[in-house]
């Protein structure tokens, strides 16, 4: 009889186990949802820091072209080069134009995309002016000025320090 009760107690045993450690699993999943739904936002600095980095690439990946003609002191060598920067130009503004802010940056997001818009349109300007005889960069200098200033409006309303874009590049 003892063996008996000490079997049964067994059994009860493993039962009593094999049904709490399925409750366990069951609940595990509803854990991890909870989770994901507490976890916090992106930090939105290092979102807009992440933004700002991809600009820079995106122009460096595309202007050195561009940046060779601007470099250039001799006249003759320039002439040479003016066709490719031209080229070099109008594809920065492309990229310029396909970048995307992110979603995370909603509250930055009319202040970014005013500034890639005007950083594009500095450098259609750029394309178009060397096409010309003698190319004059002002109102391109002047619209990726402004540009730049909104970039750092942007970087600023996160707390940031403005960044210098034409330093980067």
């Amino acid at each position: 009889m003892k063996k008996f009760l000490i079997l049964l107690s067994a059994i009860t045993f493993v039962i009593g186990l094999t049904a709490c450690s399925a409750e366990k699993e069951e609940a595990q999943p509803e854990k991890k949802e909870a989770e994901k739904a507490a976890e916090p936002a992106a930090n939105p600095k290092s979102v807009m820091y992440k933004f700002y980095m991809s600009l820079v690439r995106s122009i460096n990946e595309a202007d050195a072209d561009l940046n060779a003609y601007e470099g250039e002191e001799d006249p003759e060598a320039q002439a040479e080069l003016k066709a490719a920067a031209s080229e070099s130009a109008a594809a920065v503004a492309t990229k310029v134009e396909g970048l995307e802010v992110p979603a995370e940056l909603k509250d930055q997001k009319a202040d970014l995309e005013a500034a890639l818009s005007d950083i594009a349109e500095s450098y259609k300007l750029k394309s178009e002016e060397l096409k010309k005889d003698a190319p004059a960069f002002e109102a391109a200098d002047e619209k990726f000025t402004q540009g730049e200033e909104k970039i750092g409006a942007a970087f600023e309303s996160v707390d940031l320090k403005k960044p210098s874009l034409a330093k980067e590049l």
